[in-house]
């Protein structure tokens, strides 16, 4: 399932494309944009098992540095991308973190024996923190066919000496969540982690379920098996998460976005008695969708919509945002407290078997699921990046245009002389319309 936004960043109107590049237009000098490709340890896997590891100090680009994009699917040996049909990736999440220089992890159960004076989280800046969403990248089976790139002149700021604690180095984790759903007796049940399918009624730490737990991550823990048909046989085989990260020299010229997650199933609520956010936010990730009666397909469509309201503390501008949902996710959408649509995200659907195919203001945050049958486990995650600034005015005006493959910029020269080149004016028509804040057209959140 790939994830993408029509409209959310919109400076929706005229383009106009000169032959100057951007790069010299706008930051003065060339920042160039470079490219590492790394792999995770190996996992191996055979019909209807799981994997679920945490992976820490693994190879991540060095310095200080502004990311601009991070993207990752799984391969096997020959380095081919292994469809969705035969390993479904659950999810992967990038973490980072602080370590005492001295101090290894390169496992879970290291982290569990390591004083905790020698560790330090890094997460991200958003509301669902303690070892929960803390993540800077992290995706499911929409992986492959969503864009993460970061517009110029922002990215993700890492790397920054002055914020490394003393004694400490920056290093990140990589949890690879994989299900081979090869043989399986029910394939999107065993996505779905349904505890009848893999014979669970524990946790991965010998505790007993919930009686009305029916499925979800704590039924598809690390090494769990999944039904499989009987008499199938295939062999196990060797798989790798390759992730491929964009970035460039921290200087000047980028400016720092936030990273901030949100959670359908955050039970924060606001006390009538509070003047301040309250900081207890218990987001639990995943939750349960009962499917429709067949006389409710007329009333309501048989979707399943989840709304909440979340009192923000912060304020800045959006420039990037996506949802992360489950098989059966119909979209979803970040809303002003005043109804105004703030940003969208559509799920598609492939059809084939290969690879690929504001400070103090209220936002509300809806789901959309089918519910022409019983889900379990699914997730409503929206992922957003913040700038507290805008790029000051210099010799142009920069135009940004997000599509579901790529993200095209274009600036407009200011300056008192002749165009050169072809100039092309594009109007656009796209399904929501925002209003537009500030010249730039960016996404104001705060007063």
């Amino acid at each position: 399932m790939a994830s993408y936004n029509p409209g959310w960043l919109v400076l929706v109107g005229i383009l106009v494309t000169l032959s100057l590049p951007y790069s010299h237009a706008f930051w003065g000098n060339e920042n160039k944009i470079h490219t590492a490709v790394f792999l995770s340890p190996k996992f191996v896997l055979g019909p209807g098992s799981v994997e679920n590891r945490f992976y820490f100090n693994v190879d991540f680009p060095k310095g200080h540095i502004a990311l601009k994009s991070f993207d990752a699917e799984v391969i096997d040996e020959a380095g081919n991308p292994v469809p969705l049909h035969e390993t479904y990736l659950h999810h992967w999440v990038v973490v980072r973190y602080y370590v005492r220089k001295g101090v290894e992890i390169s496992k879970l159960d290291d982290l569990k024996k390591v004083n905790r004076s020698d560790y330090i989280s890094g997460g991200n800046s958003g509301i669902c923190q303690n070892g929960i969403l803390s993540q800077f990248f992290g995706l499911g089976s929409e992986t492959r066919k969503t864009s993460t790139h970061i517009p110029d002149p922002y990215g993700i700021e890492v790397g920054n000496p002055a914020e490394v604690p003393s004694g400490f180095e920056e290093q990140w984790m990589l949890n690879v969540h994989a299900i081979d759903t090869r043989g399986a007796e029910d394939k999107l049940g065993c996505t779905e982690c349904r505890c009848d399918l893999y014979n669970v009624t524990v946790d991965e730490y010998g505790r007993p379920l919930r009686p009305y737990y029916k499925g979800g991550l704590l039924c598809c823990y690390d090494r769990t098996q999944c039904k499989v048909k009987h008499g199938f046989e295939a062999v196990r085989r060797t798989l790798y998460l390759r992730y491929t990260v964009k970035w460039i020299n921290m200087d000047r010229f980028v400016l720092p976005v936030k990273i901030y997650i949100f959670d359908i199933t955050d039970s924060w609520k606001r006390t009538p008695s509070s003047t301040e956010i309250n900081a207890e936010h218990k987001c639990k990730i995943e939750y349960d969708i009962e499917s429709c009666d067949a006389t409710g397909l007329g009333n309501d469509g048989c979707i399943d919509t989840k709304r909440i309201s979340l009192d923000m503390p912060f304020g800045g501008y959006l420039i990037y945002g996506v949802a992360h949902q489950h098989s059966g996710g119909t979209g979803s959408a970040l809303y002003r407290e005043d109804g105004q649509l703030m940003c969208s995200s559509l799920p598609s659907y492939g059809k084939g078997e290969e690879p690929g195919n504001e400070a103090g203001e209220t936002l509300i945050l809806e789901f959309n699921y089918s519910r022409i049958r019983h889900h379990t486990g699914v997730m409503g995650l929206f992922y957003i990046l913040v700038a507290d600034d805008l790029p000051k005015p210099m010799h142009t005006l920069r135009t940004v245009v997000q599509t579901q493959d790529s993200i095209m910029v274009v600036t407009v020269l200011w300056a008192a002389v002749a165009l050169i080149g072809v100039v092309a004016v594009i109007a656009l028509a796209v399904h929501y319309q925002f209003k537009r804040e500030g010249e730039d057209g960016y996404e104001a959140i705060g007063m």
